[in-house]
């Protein structure tokens, strides 16, 4: 990929909801991989639990602003906001296709998301991460996100680390 520009990033509308599901079920099936998250013991994490029929409620009945990025007319990455309260967003399933990682699309599509929140009137930002996941914790610290906690739900084999960014 010669260069990551924001102009790659666009809109998701219905029509390109079976191609978001895929890039996030193979982005998130890589983590599953390497933690040893299964079907069995983890059917609710992204990687199994993403549906298309999810996917559409979300934009359609919770209005969930999302994007995705394109490159050579295909989705390569993809992320999802949700209003909360208090004038804060979560940020959600961030994903890049493990083929086009270590490009700067996750830093582009993070950083349109923080762009997005402010213009939804949000001063917060949330994301919630796999813990033990150190790498993605620590880039996320780099992109200017603090840790702010963690809890362990009985559904995952894994503890959900939390992360705020202040905007």
């Amino acid at each position: 990929m010669n260069s990551v520009k924001e102009e790659n990033i666009k809109r998701v509308g219905e029509n390109d909801i079976p191609e978001c599901v895929s890039v996030i079920r193979k982005s998130f099936k890589t983590v599953a991989d390497q933690f040893g998250f299964t079907q069995e013991n983890a059917p609710r994490f992204t990687a199994f639990a993403t549906t298309e029929g999810r996917l559409l409620w979300q934009l359609n009945e919770e209005h969930r602003p999302m994007y995705a990025f394109f490159y050579d007319g295909k989705i390569v990455g993809y992320y999802s906001l949700f209003l909360q309260e208090n004038n804060e967003c979560e940020l959600n399933n961030v994903c890049v296709l493990p083929g086009n990682r270590h490009q700067g699309i996750g830093e582009k599509l993070v950083a349109h998301a923080i762009e997005s929140a402010k213009n939804l009137g949000c001063k917060k930002i949330n994301i919630g991460i796999v813990e033990e996941n150190t790498v993605l914790r620590k880039w996320y610290e780099e992109l200017g996100f603090s840790h702010i906690g963690v809890k362990k739900f009985d559904f995952f084999p894994f503890t959900c680390g939390y992360m705020e960014q202040k905007i």
